[in-house]
């Protein structure tokens, strides 16, 4: 309900202000489309996360009160040894999301956002410790690694935001899969992470269907790509004592499969067209798809569709052993082949 308020209220304070997407050449929509989603999904989820890790501390070092239900009083502990990782985290989403509405209002150059990128990503590997781990003892592997995802799930959902309800959406589905994982394993803050950002993403959705009222922008995306590396980051998939394989460690690259597939299918598209990867245009999957006859609605439900695919089948990893990944991996390969098969041009 308040991100549906919050998105009323943003919506009407930008069209007053100005604060809108203009029609232009890469662009699909006829008539300007008020800005500032990205608002609303960002204060949302992170002033929640900074109000609990604040209470968190305080709870812990002054005693809890007698109103705090004794279900939340257990995890007080844990969310106050957090405040190092916490702190680092809303304060790279609140560089990025600054980052993104300086962008939305007047572009920035690619190489600024990327530096931006790479200064959240360093500041929550490195001053967070939220790094992936796969196994590797080496702390600069990881670390770099660690970066790169960041960077690279950042930039895939502000490339997917391209058309009304995509961007969003596939971050709701991506973000409900993982929250399965994070519950299985008894994981509050992420799991309470993931509910938050799908409030606030549900909320937003309700006007950015298509015909979309409002547009998420730079300051939403980057936050909700963000947002999600670190939770695939911080969310545990496998344990020793586990019945299931390493294997279920996978589940984010599985999970992320569509986003991906978008993110680097552009990527190389415009490298080979001799263009930079970050200068937008009108070669997404999305955009592809359209250009073989579908609607936006039906473009997007695809993409959906597809999310929902990958995502379901990530959900059983942690379940069964080397033969059902390799089941759970072909089906992944072979919904992305289906996909590549639906977009491509026919011959004339």
């Amino acid at each position: 309900m308040l991100a549906i308020i919050g998105t009323l209220a943003v919506r009407r304070w930008a069209l007053k202000v100005g604060f809108v997407d203009k029609p232009g050449e890469r662009k699909i929509h006829a008539a300007p489309i008020a800005l500032g989603g990205g608002i609303v999904i960002f204060w949302l989820t992170i002033f929640p996360l900074a109000a609990a890790g604040i209470m968190g501390v305080l709870f812990f070092h002054y005693g809890t009160p007698a109103w705090v239900p004794p279900a939340l009083a257990t995890h007080v502990p844990g969310l106050a040894s957090r405040r190092a990782m916490l702190t680092c985290l809303v304060v790279a989403a609140a560089l990025l999301h600054l980052t993104g509405l300086r962008d939305d209002k007047r572009a920035l150059g690619p190489g600024v956002k990327l530096l931006v990128q790479l200064a959240a990503a360093l500041l929550v590997t490195t001053a967070g410790g939220v790094r992936l781990s796969f196994f590797i003892p080496n702390p600069v592997v990881t670390t770099l690694l660690s970066i790169l995802w960041i960077m690279v799930i950042t930039n895939a959902f502000n490339f997917l935001d391209n058309m009304d309800g995509l961007s969003a959406g596939v971050a709701a589905i991506c973000s409900a899969v993982i929250l399965s994982a994070a519950l299985a394993s008894g994981q509050v803050f992420v799991g309470g992470l993931l509910c938050l950002l799908m409030g606030s993403l549900a909320g937003f959705l309700i006007f950015n269907f298509h015909p979309a009222k409002i547009f998420m922008g730079d300051s939403g995306s980057l936050i909700v790509g963000f947002l999600l590396a670190v939770a695939t980051m911080q969310t545990t998939y496998y344990q020793h004592n586990d019945e299931g394989t390493w294997y279920a460690t996978l589940m984010p690259l599985i999970v992320l499969a569509v986003p991906l597939y978008d993110f680097l299918s552009v990527t190389l598209i415009r490298l080979s067209q001799g263009r930079s990867p970050f200068v937008g245009d009108k070669q997404h999957f999305s955009h592809r798809l359209m250009n073989r006859g579908m609607t936006q609605r039906q473009a997007v439900g695809t993409i959906y569709l597809a999310t929902a695919g990958t995502g379901l089948g990530a959900t059983i990893l942690h379940q069964v052993q080397a033969s059902g990944v390799v089941l759970v991996f072909v089906q992944t390969v072979l919904i992305v082949l289906i996909m590549a098969i639906l977009e491509r041009p026919e011959k004339k």
